[in-house]
C-alpha cells in the first residue's frame, strides 16, 4: 500500500459528514451568484431584513459595558434571561416554571435541539418527525447515532387549484401509530410549522399526545415562531400533567426579537429532562454568549409592557398579506399561514421552457429546484425548494411548490412582488 493510500484512509471523514448531496442553501447560492439579474432579492431564508427594536439593541450596547457580561456565562444560562424567560411563560404554560431546574439557554434553538437529542438519543432510538421538517433535524438525530422515522403531512386536495389554508396540510394518525414500535424514543413536533405554517390544532395535539403516553414517548416540540400566531394557538405542554411530564418546549429569543444571528435559544420543562438537556449542552459549547443573553433578558422583561409581542404579529400578518397579494394577481394558488413568516406558494401553473439550461446539479432534481434556479436566474428572485424538507419517497408531494420568507422590510417586499409579476408570460 502506497504512503498516499495510507494517508487518504486515515484522514477519511466521518460517515456522518461525509458524502452528502449539495445542500439546497448551496444550490440556491449558486444561482444568486451566477444570476444576470442583480442584486437577487431574498425571500429564500428565514432571516430578518431587519434590526430589533431598540431598546433591544440599546440592552446588548449597555452589556458590552459591564465586566460579568463579557465573560463565561453559567453553562445553563445566564440567571437573570433564565427567570426572565420563566417569569415570562409561566401565564403561557399555565404553571409556575422554576428558573433554576426548568430552563436551559442554548447557543440557538438548534443547537438546543441538538442539546435534547444527545441528552437521550442513542443508537437503535428512532425518532419521529413529521414530512416537510426543518431540514437539521435529521442530521441532529443521525449524530448521536437516532434513526429517523418519517410521517408526512398531506398537502391541501386542492392546493394546485386555489388558495387554502396551512391548517389543510393534516396528519393521517394511522399513518403515525404505524411507525411506533419498542425502539420510538422521541417525537419531533414544530408549530407553527416551517415551512407549512401550520398551527398543529388541539385535536391533533391531544391525539398526537395520547399517542405518546400510550407509548412512552418524549416529545420534542419546537415553538420558536410561538410569538406568531395568526389562530389559536395551543402549547403542547399545557394538554395534560402527564403530556407536561414528556414534553421538552424549544423557544428562539433570535425569532421573538429579529436578531437570529445572536444564537440565544432556550429550552423549557420538567427538571427531570432538562438537566440532561443541559449536560448535553455543557458538553457541546459549555456557554452562550453573554452579552446577547443579558440582552435578551431585558427583552423579555420589556416585551408585554412595550406591547412588542402583539404589535410584531400585527406586523408579521401584515407582511404576509402584502407578499401574497401578488399570487391573487397571478392566480397562483398558495397556502395561507397560521403562524410564523414563511408562505409557500404552488406554481403549478408555471410552465418552465424548454430545453432550458438547467446545470447538473439541478437538472436531475425535483421540478421545485428548477422553478427556484429559474426565478432567480430570470427574474432575480429567491425562494426554497421544499422538496429538500422532504423524503425522496415523499418529494412529490412538494414539487410545485417554493417557500417565501416574508419577514423583509416592505420595499423588499414590494421588489420582489414587482419581479414576479414577470412570471405571467411563462403561466398556462
Amino acid at each position: 500500500m502506497s504512503s498516499n493510500s495510507v494517508s487518504t484512509d486515515r484522514f477519511r471523514p466521518a460517515s456522518r459528514v461525509a458524502g452528502q448531496n449539495q445542500d439546497v442553501w448551496t444550490i440556491v447560492n449558486e444561482a444568486a451568484v451566477a444570476s444576470p439579474v442583480q442584486p437577487i432579492i431574498n425571500m429564500g431564508q428565514g432571516f430578518y431584513g431587519y434590526n430589533p427594536p431598540k431598546f433591544i439593541i440599546d440592552a446588548a450596547k449597555q452589556a458590552l459595558e459591564k465586566v460579568d457580561c463579557n465573560q463565561y456565562s453559567p453553562p445553563k444560562g445566564r440567571p437573570r434571561l433564565r427567570k426572565a424567560i420563566a417569569k415570562a411563560y409561566s401565564p403561557l404554560f399555565g404553571r409556575d416554571i422554576d428558573p433554576d431546574t426548568e430552563v436551559v439557554v442554548t447557543t440557538g434553538a438548534n443547537e438546543g435541539i441538538f442539546s435534547a437529542f444527545m441528552g437521550f438519543i442513542e443508537r437503535g432510538d428512532e425518532v419521529i418527525v413529521f414530512e416537510p421538517f426543518f431540514d437539521q433535524y435529521i442530521s441532529n438525530i443521525e449524530m448521536p447515532g437516532g434513526t429517523v422515522r418519517y410521517v408526512p403531512l398531506q398537502p391541501p386536495k386542492n392546493g394546485a387549484t386555489e388558495v387554502s389554508s396551512a391548517g389543510d396540510w393534516t396528519i393521517n394518525m394511522a399513518d403515525l401509530e404505524r411507525v411506533i414500535n419498542p425502539k420510538t424514543k422521541m417525537i419531533v413536533l414544530n408549530s407553527p410549522h416551517n415551512p407549512v405554517g401550520k398551527i398543529f390544532s388541539k385535536s391533533e395535539l391531544e391525539a398526537i399526545g395520547d399517542l405518546c403516553i400510550k407509548h412512552n414517548i418524549l416529545i420534542l416540540s419546537d415553538e420558536v415562531y410561538d410569538r406568531l400566531p395568526y389562530t389559536p394557538f395551543t402549547r403542547m405542554a399545557t394538554l395534560s400533567p402527564e403530556i407536561a411530564a414528556q414534553t421538552l418546549t424549544v423557544g428562539s429569543a433570535g425569532k421573538n426579537f429579529y436578531c437570529t444571528g445572536w444564537r440565544v435559544g432556550y429550552l423549557t420543562g420538567p427538571a427531570n429532562l432538562i438537566r440532561y438537556v443541559a449536560a448535553a449542552h455543557t458538553r457541546i459549547c459549555f456557554s452562550s454568549v453573554s452579552p446577547l443573553q443579558e440582552a435578551a433578558a431585558v427583552g423579555f422583561e420589556r416585551a408585554e409592557e412595550l406591547g412588542f409581542w402583539e404589535q410584531g404579529r400585527k406586523e408579521m400578518l401584515g407582511k404576509v398579506e402584502r407578499f401574497c397579494a401578488v399570487f391573487e394577481e397571478l392566480g397562483l394558488p398558495y397556502s395561507k399561514p397560521e403562524g410564523g413568516y414563511f408562505v409557500l406558494a404552488n406554481f403549478a401553473r408555471v410552465q418552465l421552457p424548454e430545453n432550458y439550461d438547467f446545470p447538473p446539479q439541478v437538472a436531475d432534481r425535483t421540478r421545485d429546484f428548477k422553478l427556484a434556479w429559474f426565478l432567480i436566474t430570470e427574474l432575480g428572485v429567491a425562494a426554497i425548494p421544499p422538496t429538500d424538507f422532504y423524503t425522496k419517497e415523499n418529494a412529490w408531494m412538494a414539487e410545485d411548490w417554493l417557500r417565501f420568507a416574508v419577514c423583509k422590510e416592505d420595499e423588499v417586499l414590494e421588489g420582489a412582488k414587482e419581479r414576479l409579476r414577470g412570471l405571467r408570460k411563462y403561466m398556462q
